[in-house]
């Protein structure tokens, strides 16, 4: 049996249910061992009673999950190939020659293209 959608959502509603769509790129559930990673989700909110629940539907995949230390490095990574133009092994190396001081391995990089 078929369930017409415009159905479906008069009926949620007089019974206090409320659902919308979240227009989502991934959805990542973070835990003290693993991460879930769920990409090309489809993203469901649902509003019982003032209660937000939330249904994904993707697909999913886990991975370890990323320390801050990781994270701001590949920030700096990035910052690094943004201002000078250099790769990405390039940024990293700049980074570890200056012991993680961004501006150091701006510096570094951009007077190795000058000379």
């Amino acid at each position: 049996m078929k369930i017409n959608p415009r159905q479906m959502e008069r009926a949620m509603r007089r019974m206090g249910m409320k659902m919308d769509q979240i227009d989502a790129e991934e959805v990542i559930i973070k835990s003290a061992d693993k991460e879930i990673v769920i990409s090309n989700p489809q993203v469901t909110k649902v509003n019982v009673g003032g209660q937000d629940t939330f249904q994904i539907v993707g697909d999913v995949s886990e991975r370890e999950p990323e320390s801050p230390e990781n994270e701001s490095n590949e920030d700096d990574v990035r910052v690094v190939m943004d201002r000078t133009g250099a790769s990405e092994d390039e940024a990293r190396n700049a980074l570890e020659e200056s012991e993680g001081d961004l501006a150091q391995a701006i510096i570094k990089l951009k007077t190795e293209k000058k000379g």
